[in-house]
């Protein structure tokens, strides 16, 4: 079983930083992608960036610039830095890792960027 505990949410004003951290364990091993996706009321969750275990990097087009993923394979955590946050990057975000084609969910960080 993996488990996926999230932490870092929180209240902060447009311009501002956060950090995500998401720190996998259970049993899971080799290729695997570790990604943030968000979610707002009435919208479908939509994928925020990715990378997989070899280093490759996906973004959603509207944070390229001012989100960055990273991750410490060695401690199975991976982070998002968020920077120049905007009122629209409210949601709550989730940790999610991709592993023999199964999806597994951490349960989801609330971040609000006031204006």
């Amino acid at each position: 079983q993996v488990q996926l505990v999230e932490s870092g949410g929180g209240l902060v004003q447009a311009g501002g930083s956060l950090r995500l951290s998401c720190r996998a364990s259970g049993n899971f091993f080799g290729t695997n992608t570790m990604a943030w996706y968000r979610q707002t009321p009435g919208k479908q969750r939509e994928l925020v960036a990715s990378m997989s275990s070899g280093g490759i990097t996906n973004y959603l087009e509207s944070v390229k610039g001012r989100f960055t993923i990273s991750r410490d394979n060695a401690k199975n955590t991976v982070y998002l830095q968020m920077n120049s946050l905007e009122p629209d990057d409210t949601a709550v975000y989730y940790c999610n890792l991709r592993f023999m084609a199964t999806d597994y969910w951490g349960q989801g960080t609330q971040v609000t960027v006031s204006s």
